[in-house]
């Protein structure tokens, strides 16, 4: 049978001889209809070429798009959360609980100069916001009235948010090697902008850092350090974004003498560990490493990475449950450990 427009619930329920409503329950809750009439149903939507309801038909109807959007921190690209170990186990979390809820996954994205109208317009029921305070993308979804949740920064009692005890975990990172006898280190902060590394020289004083996690990250290094009589100010400090492939090399030719390398992310661990691997140079005997995020590839370089450790996966999944229940405004903080493992040893 030829039809010049696109058939409906209705021209399929005319067909199979029952009402639109079974044919919407053979669609949408088949366990509601009896077999030979589902059959009979689908039969006739076959006929006619119907290949179900049109989603942006339930969209009107109920205001719900089934979707939650999670936008990166900052100005990194979706491509950069995907290569990245930390951002791979993030979303993966996020994408369990969407799966439970039966719900799906959106990643948004955009410049710095179009990311609140991507909030504006994004085809989703709540938000994921990656590891920053940013007063417009806030007031966009609140002016859109949607839940959403913001990872690794506190912004008040009235916002959802879920964030690690980043000094904690510094300041455990820098007891560890401190107690194995380091007392020359190199810090590896993260830069928020893409770039080569910036090497900041002893006696330059502290850098400014991007986000609320890596000012606290960087006062659990400063605090552990004063503990062992050392400043914070006198240990050379690499900005490097996660996974720059130049990071070890800069550590290696610029700071020969150092025994201890503190980072602020397994990725850029990782980087150092397949640099001195290239050059030669043996991990822990020359010079420990220390990650932070404890992800899965962090137990499986050569050698397994000492780091400080938290639930990514558990992160996201919580993040994405906040959106989905859309209750009180929660502050969330997560707890870390330090799992020690090769990549760390007394210093030669």
């Amino acid at each position: 049978m030829n039809h010049s427009k696109t058939p409906t619930l209705a021209d399929v329920g005319r067909v199979a001889g029952v009402s639109r409503g079974t044919v919407s329950n053979v669609f949408n809750h088949p366990d509601l209809v009896r077999s030979d009439v589902r059959e009979r149903v689908e039969a006739a939507a076959r006929q006619l070429g119907y290949d179900g309801p049109d989603p942006r038909g339930r969209v009107l109807r109920n205001g719900k798009f089934n979707a939650i959007g999670f936008m990166p921190p900052g100005a990194y690209a979706i491509a950069d959360v995907i290569r990245s170990p930390y951002g791979r186990e993030l979303v993966l979390g996020v994408s369990l609980a969407c799966d439970g809820a039966g719900a799906t996954l959106s990643l948004v994205n955009g410049t710095e100069e179009t990311r609140t109208s991507t909030i504006r317009e994004a085809l989703v029921d709540g938000f994921i916001l990656g590891h920053s305070v940013d007063i417009d993308l806030i007031t966009s979804a609140q002016r859109r009235r949607l839940p959403f949740v913001i990872l690794e920064s506190d912004a008040g009692p009235d916002i959802n948010s879920i964030r690690i005890d980043g000094r904690s975990g510094a300041l455990m990172a820098v007891g560890h090697l401190a107690a194995l006898g380091h007392r020359h280190f190199v810090i590896l902060s993260i830069r928020r902008t893409s770039g080569p590394p910036i090497v900041h020289m002893p006696g330059e004083g502290k850098i400014t850092a991007g986000f609320q996690l890596d000012y606290e990250r960087l006062d659990g290094f400063a605090q552990g350090l004063a503990e062992v009589n050392l400043s914070i100010d006198d240990v050379p400090i690499i900005e490097t974004t996660p996974g720059e492939p130049s990071a070890g090399a800069v550590v290696f030719d610029r700071f020969p003498e150092a025994t201890a390398i503190l980072t602020m992310s397994d990725w850029q661990a990782i980087t150092v560990l397949d640099e001195a691997v290239r050059r030669g140079i043996n991990i822990p005997e020359h010079v420990s490493v220390v990650g932070f995020d404890g992800t899965a590839e962090s137990a499986r370089t050569t050698p397994p990475l000492t780091t400080v450790t938290h639930d990514i996966v558990g992160k996201g999944r919580l993040a994405a449950e906040m959106v989905f229940e859309n209750g009180q405004p929660r502050q969330i903080i997560m707890s870390v450990e330090l799992v020690v493992r090769g990549s760390t040893g007394p210093p030669r």
